[in-house]
């Protein structure tokens, strides 16, 4: 393809005709070859391109634990590793695109999470010291970039264990978060040169852990090791005279919504309503994921009884207005679908916004539930249930992932 008269052609003519593509089809036609990679990632098509394409919501997988991209370093009697890239799902194309990250002068590139067009990952030192003992092969840096642009930036170092064991939250706003069981790191924007930490009192290991504005959400098993107790749990970072979210409501200890109060904002609180009853006694082994907006989801098993250990009958995912703190049910996995997850004795959810997906492991294919409009097919009114396939990586592993959408204006 790198031979083809087309190649002859001015590269303000190729700019013209690639410019009349989607962002869709742009991203497709950068896995072609090397020629249309480098044109269509140039500096002056992008700048071309920067008001004329809306957004790409996209669902980009995590690679697996021990196919992390390693550059630099590789042995001579092995085959050199693949380009760096990620995988992500059209849900509006039904087909799959790939985000190449060669640019990024790092090792083990793993991405972990993505908003407002940034992808965030890890990343290795690329030129690790071999001679120290021990070797300092195991610095991590946490990288936001813009897959599109090509550009990136490095935030302020953190230590080898949080990145072995932080949960790392981001928002639309730019917000990070890097999330362990005793305490945090906050990062109040991108453009900050440190972080700000503080502890954790939450009563147990925080549970699918997620940012909204300045609020994080949390869920806790605050139960017995022979019955499991959940409760929601949040912490509003005060960091800029922000007022906390039970303060804005008006309400405290006392008031039925929040089990404590405290002068520190930093602190975890309860996030409790009497009308909710008993909400979280209908879902075995929830999970939180970033709603549209100011919405949060809650996902889980339908329990078929109120027994000590019961059987879950499908898959409920519910929704709540966290202005109006009411929640509602969302979707329902149809029951065809649900009974091919019976077998698998272990599930993932991810998702964010109006797509939640679900994958196990041996199954090969990723259950998707879809609010957005685009995975509707005369059906009405109400959200989308379908399946995913082709899944990179195999049929064995388990799919990991966050929803990400692609935009030329986003800077890091």
């Amino acid at each position: 393809m790198d031979e083809s008269p087309m190649n002859n052609l001015p590269q303000e003519t190729l700019h013209q005709i690639f410019s009349s593509l989607t962002l869709r089809e742009i991203v497709a036609c950068r896995s072609v070859c090397r020629s249309f990679r480098q044109t269509l990632t140039s500096p002056s098509f992008i700048s071309l391109l920067l008001s004329s394409k809306p957004p790409l919501s996209l669902i980009a997988l995590r690679p697996p634990p021990h196919l992390h991209h390693h550059r630099h370093h590789h042995s001579l009697l092995l085959p050199p590793p693949p380009q760096p890239s990620f995988p992500a799902f059209d849900p509006s194309g039904r087909r799959w695109l790939r985000f190449d990250l060669s640019f990024l002068p790092f090792r083990s590139l793993h991405p972990v999470a993505s908003a407002a067009g940034l992808v965030y990952l890890w990343a290795s030192d690329p030129f690790p010291d071999l001679t120290a003992s021990p070797p300092s092969n195991s610095n991590k840096s946490l990288l936001a970039c813009n897959p599109l642009t090509r550009q990136f930036k490095v935030l302020p170092q953190l230590g080898s264990a949080w990145s072995r064991h932080g949960a790392v939250l981001v928002d639309y706003d730019n917000r990070v978060m890097v999330l362990m069981e005793p305490a945090a790191l906050y990062l109040p924007d991108i453009a900050a040169d440190s972080w700000v930490t503080f502890a954790s009192n939450l009563p147990a290991k925080p549970r699918s852990p997620v940012l909204i504005s300045s609020s994080v959400f949390a869920l806790c098993d605050v139960g017995s090791p022979w019955r499991s107790q959940w409760k929601l749990f949040t912490c509003t970072l005060n960091l800029n005279n922000s007022v906390p979210v039970h303060e804005q409501l008006g309400v405290c200890s006392g008031s039925g919504v929040f089990s404590s109060c405290s002068s520190n904002h930093n602190n975890w609180v309860c996030l409790e309503k009497h009308e909710w009853a008993d909400i979280f006694d209908l879902i075995k082994r929830p999970r939180l994921v970033r709603g549209d907006g100011n919405k949060l989801l809650m996902i889980g098993g339908l329990k078929s009884t109120f027994s000590l250990n019961p059987s879950c009958s499908t898959m409920l995912i519910l929704r709540l207005d966290l202005e109006k703190l009411e929640w509602e049910e969302a979707g329902r996995m149809p029951l065809e679908m649900y009974r091919c997850f019976l077998e698998s004795s272990k599930l993932k959810v991810f998702g964010g916004g109006d797509r939640v997906c679900f994958s196990a492991k041996r199954l090969g294919k990723i259950a998707l539930w879809d609010d957005s409009g685009s995975g509707k097919e005369g059906e009405g009114e109400g959200a989308a249930w379908r399946w995913i396939d082709e899944v990179p990586g195999g049929g064995d592993g388990i799919s990991r992932g966050f929803t990400y959408d692609a935009r030329l204006t986003a800077l890091p």
